[in-house]
């Protein structure tokens, strides 16, 4: 039996992570969040409420359920607190029943987010950060001249006084979760591909988002986890720089282009909907960027923390088993399969050309992965409206074909299927390796 999961995402972040974490919560007792800081972002949707956290798990939605975050993290307390302000508007009450911090979590200060600014600091540019401090207040822990949270809230500070209820020696209540039998989720921030240690250096974040990062961003040891789930899109995106072998046009088309909801907000339904069918025409063509921009719209690739346009592309084989290996993966969740209908044909990558070698390893060189050519096979497309599927067999028989092939080329078992945000679009193909 299952009580120990581990979510960590398999791509470059931003594949559903808390639309399956909060399905999950039923069975779980607690929800640890253990790497990243603001700069991550978890959408949940609850009967036809949106909620989107940047450092709360995605847990704090459901009644009786502990939220946990961790000595991994690194912590801006002014946005914190906001999300807790955000949630008691709601109706939500924050105590440390529901909502507890680690004392050894470090603390984001202003200067760290100045330091971080884009605008003023070409390498936070070039490699795309969000700007919130989030390398540099890393940087001051291994540097050992950060501050800890539990050190911040003895402070005068609103934000201290505020938080201050909140700050216990997390890592001893998680173990002691875990000794007493409850079930506990490890909600993991960003993905494998951008692990500071395993990912696309240096264009990754500054944790290690991996499994491994899990651990100790949590102060658990490996033998107590049970399972470890990677969840993936039904292709997969990027937000900033760095090589991405399945890109669907370029960066610079993805920058300039307007999201779906400006063309709403300017165009009339009649103009939006005759445009959107346009745009379907020409992914059905060799028009790589209209595919990603349809990839795009159809999945409202924007960020939840920035609200940038994401680099969009097919799914890339190479790198799932690459991230399937780093994480020991039990199973894998594909998540926006209904992002794919209106493609008549949909492709997977299933390895590299580089320098005219085919390559089936994902290379860790960074100049040999921006060579990368994908070679991919293509599959038999679907039409068909799935997000009201509730089984496998209601499914079409190409969208059946496709997650076929996925766990075929992968080697793991998809436990998980998403067909939309809202939790009831959720369909469970194999429970072994879940809660």
């Amino acid at each position: 039996m299952v009580r120990t999961l581990i979510i960590v995402g398999g791509q470059w972040g931003d594949e559903g992570k808390g639309k399956i974490i909060d399905a999950l919560m039923e069975k779980a007792d607690a929800v640890v969040r253990c790497t990243g800081g603001n700069n991550a972002g978890h959408t949940v949707v609850v009967d036809d409420t949106t909620y989107k956290f940047h450092l709360i798990p995605s847990g704090i939605t459901h009644e009786g359920k502990l939220n946990i975050i961790s000595n991994g993290t690194v912590i801006d307390p002014d946005v914190l607190c906001s999300e807790i302000e955000t949630l008691e508007k709601s109706g939500f009450t924050i105590t440390d029943e529901k909502l507890i911090i680690s004392s050894t979590a470090h603390t984001i200060l202003e200067k760290h987010k100045k330091e971080d600014n884009p605008t003023t600091n070409a390498h936070s540019k070039k490699i795309g950060t969000t700007g919130r401090g989030i390398g540099p207040a890393y940087c001051d822990k291994i540097n050992r001249s950060g501050v800890r949270i539990g050190e911040f809230v003895q402070g005068s500070s609103d934000s201290a006084k505020k938080l201050k209820p909140l700050i216990k020696d997390t890592a001893t209540i998680v173990n002691g979760l875990i000794d007493n039998g409850k079930t506990v989720l490890f909600e993991g921030a960003q993905a494998t591909l951008l692990d500071i240690d395993h990912g696309t250096y240096p264009y990754v974040t500054s944790s290690n988002p991996s499994a491994g990062g899990i651990l100790t961003g949590s102060g658990v040891g490996p033998t107590k986890i049970d399972s470890v789930v990677g969840v993936f899109k039904a292709y997969i995106t990027r937000v900033g720089g760095g090589p991405f072998a399945t890109e669907l046009g370029t960066d610079e088309q993805t920058k300039s282009e307007e999201s779906a909801s400006q063309l709403k907000e300017k165009r009339s339904s009649e103009e939006y909907e005759k445009e959107f069918t346009s745009l379907i025409a020409a992914a059905n063509t060799d028009d790589e960027y209209a595919q990603g921009r349809l990839l795009r719209m159809q999945g409202y690739e924007y960020g939840t923390t920035t609200n940038r346009p994401r680099r969009t592309g097919w799914f890339d084989i190479v790198a799932a088993k690459y991230a399937a290996m780093i994480n020991g993966l039990s199973s894998m969740v594909i998540t926006k399969l209904d992002v794919l209908s209106n493609f008549k044909e949909v492709k997977l990558c299933v390895a590299y050309e580089i320098d005219g070698k085919k390559v089936t390893d994902f290379p860790l060189d960074i100049a040999q992965l921006e060579k990368a050519k994908p070679i991919y096979e293509s599959m038999p497309g679907w039409d068909d409206d799935i997000t009201s599927a509730k089984s496998f067999a209601e499914l079409p028989k190409n969208a059946q074909n496709y997650l076929k092939k996925l766990e075929e080329l992968c080697g793991i078992p998809i436990s998980i299927v998403s067909v939309g945000p809202a939790r009831d679009q959720t369909i469970v193909l194999d429970g072994k390796t879940l809660l």
